[in-house]
């Protein structure tokens, strides 16, 4: 499927992948403003969030590689830089590994690079939480209004432990295109990342951003601004 797109600036292309349950003109919004003076920033809605309708959700990490695949082909994008959290991470790199001759450059934060002993318990603990929107009105009443599709089927991906895509995340060895992985430090699921990670791959650079933890972006935009900045920056140079 074609995602619904906002574009802004122009330039050497910036695709943004927006964590679960946003969209692409809510999150990454400080990113937005700051790269549209140099690049074109696209920043789609991922498959049954905001104004990308879908009801189906069976395959939905690949399904979602593939919308990005045909929605950057239908805006006649050969390459592009991928940025990307969480969820939209997860996508940026299954495509990166899928399709690298579409990819300059590859971001990442807010990925486990390992499965957890204990993922069964943080699993668990996620279901509660997820209980807990449900049960809010006001966080209701908010997705309700972002999201075209039933944003709650999106929710219950999660509720299986073997949803989330470790056999994607353990291994980027065979990334090679230059790879920023940026952690918060509060994370510490995520952070072996900055140590497993460059071992395996030279294209791989790490940042570990203080004071944030998985939603690293959202924590210090300011700082996360600047690190991806110079990383583009090295490439171009």
């Amino acid at each position: 499927m074609i995602l619904h797109t906002t574009i802004t600036g122009e330039g050497e292309p910036i695709v943004l992948l927006h964590i679960g349950l946003q969209t692409g003109e809510i999150d990454f919004q400080a990113h937005q403003e700051y790269f549209k003076e140099n690049y074109q920033v696209i920043s789609p809605d991922l498959r049954g969030h905001g104004k990308s309708v879908s009801n189906e959700f069976s395959n939905f990490l690949q399904d979602s590689v593939q919308d990005l695949k045909d929605t950057l082909v239908n805006l006649g994008v050969e390459t592009s830089h991928l940025i990307g959290c969480s969820l939209g991470a997860l996508v940026g790199l299954m495509f990166a590994k899928q399709f690298p001759e579409n990819v300059k450059s590859l971001t990442i934060s807010g990925i486990i690079p390992e499965k957890p002993a204990d993922w069964e318990e943080l699993s668990a603990e996620d279901v509660k939480q997820q209980a807990q929107i449900l049960e809010n009105k006001e966080a209701v009443a908010y997705f309700d209004s972002i999201h075209k599709s039933n944003w709650r089927e999106i929710l219950e991906i999660s509720n299986h432990t073997d949803w989330y895509p470790f056999h994607e995340t353990e291994d980027l060895s065979t990334l090679n295109m230059p790879v920023l992985f940026i952690v918060g430090e509060g994370s510490s699921i995520e952070t072996t990342g900055a140590i497993t990670y460059p071992k395996s791959n030279k294209n791989i650079h790490v940042s570990i951003i203080p004071f944030a933890g998985h939603n690293v972006h959202l924590e210090q935009p300011e700082i996360h601004n600047k690190i991806v900045e110079n990383f583009l920056s090295e490439i171009e140079a």
